[in-house]
C-alpha cells in the first residue's frame, strides 16, 4: 500500500482546524457587530467573549492537543513504510471522531457526549500507538544482525 495514503486523514484533521478558525472569525465578527463584547477587555481575556465564541476558541485549543500526537504517529507510520489497512482505518476513525467532537463542542457543548467522543479518539490513538510500536519493533528486529552460535565447542 502507498504510505502517502496516511496523509489524507491528516489533511482532513488540518481542514477541521481551519474550519474551526473560520467559525471563530465569523462568531467574533457577529458578536462585535451586535455589540455583545467589550473589544478592549476581550483582547486580553478570552472569557469576555460571548459563550458561543468561547466554545469555538476552546475547541481550537483542543485541535492542538490530541491531534499533535496523531500527526506524529502518522509521520512515523509513513517514515517506516508501515501504512496498512489497519493504520488507515484508525487514522480515518480518529479524524472523524475529531469532527464529531468539534461539532458537539461548538454546538450544543453537551459534556457527556463530548466526553464519549474524546474517549473514542483517545482509544483510537492508543490503538495507533500500539500499531506503531509493533511496527517499529518488527523493523528493529528485522534490522538487527542475527547472532551466530558456534556448535563446535572444541578448543
Amino acid at each position: 500500500m502507498n504510505s502517502s495514503y496516511i496523509f489524507w486523514p491528516v489533511l482532513a484533521q488540518v481542514l477541521l482546524t481551519l474550519i474551526v478558525f473560520v467559525v471563530l472569525g465569523v462568531r467574533k465578527a457577529k458578536a462585535v457587530k451586535a455589540g455583545e463584547v467589550n473589544r478592549k477587555a476581550a483582547a486580553l481575556n478570552n472569557r469576555e467573549w460571548p459563550e458561543d465564541v468561547v466554545k469555538v476558541s476552546n475547541n481550537i485549543a483542543n485541535q492542538f492537543e490530541f491531534p499533535v500526537l496523531f500527526y506524529v504517529l502518522c509521520l512515523v507510520l509513513h517514515n517506516i513504510n508501515a501504512v496498512g489497512m489497519a493504520a488507515l482505518v484508525l487514522a480515518w476513525l480518529f479524524a472523524l471522531s475529531r469532527f464529531a467532537h468539534a461539532y458537539v463542542h461548538i454546538g450544543s457543548n453537551y459534556v457527556p457526549m463530548r466526553m464519549r467522543l474524546f474517549l473514542v479518539g483517545c482509544l483510537i490513538l492508543i490503538g495507533m500507538l500500539i500499531l506503531v510500536a509493533s511496527e517499529l519493533a518488527t523493523h528493529i528486529v528485522g534490522v538487527l544482525p542475527v547472532p551466530e552460535f558456534r556448535t563446535n565447542f572444541s578448543c
